[in-house]
């Protein structure tokens, strides 16, 4: 196969239809718009969400809550999934990218008591639950904040 020979599917290519050039090509006169209104005029537009004058669903709709868009996205992370890692091991966020741990776009990590921990090991992260912090240095860890 090359690429001068590729060439689109049978009917998949149309010609531009030519609007308003004269009666025997089927869309002369107006074009197609019909006679008077407000699109038969050029440049006649209206928002996407228009419904003709009617109540737009978006605002009968309720709205609840609010969304702060300077917020801070903090991803947890449990005391039971840091066991993957080996003793005496270094923990930062780059590690726990790459354990699959945390993942997507956010701010900041934070380690929670939730579960225990069985191995010793230093935790560099964003915060660290009170909880958290007295299980990693009862097992003879650190925790510092980044």
């Amino acid at each position: 196969m090359y690429l001068h020979l590729l060439k689109p599917a049978k009917g998949s290519k149309h010609r531009k239809l030519r609007v308003g050039r004269g009666r025997a090509s089927g869309k002369g006169k107006t074009a197609g718009r019909g006679h008077k209104g407000q699109f038969s005029r050029a440049g006649a537009t209206h928002k996407p969400l228009f419904e003709g004058g009617q109540m737009p669903l978006v605002r009968k709709l309720p709205t609840r809550g609010f969304k702060n868009f300077n917020r801070k996205i903090i991803i947890p992370v449990n005391l039971n999934s840091l066991n993957v890692f080996d003793d005496n091991s270094q923990v930062t966020i780059e590690t726990l990218k790459e354990k699959g741990l945390v993942n997507g776009q956010y701010d900041g990590v934070k380690i929670l008591g939730n579960g225990s921990i069985e191995k010793k090991i230093n935790i560099k992260a964003n915060a660290f639950s009170e909880s958290a912090k007295k299980k990693i240095e009862s097992v003879g860890g650190t925790c510092e904040i980044i």
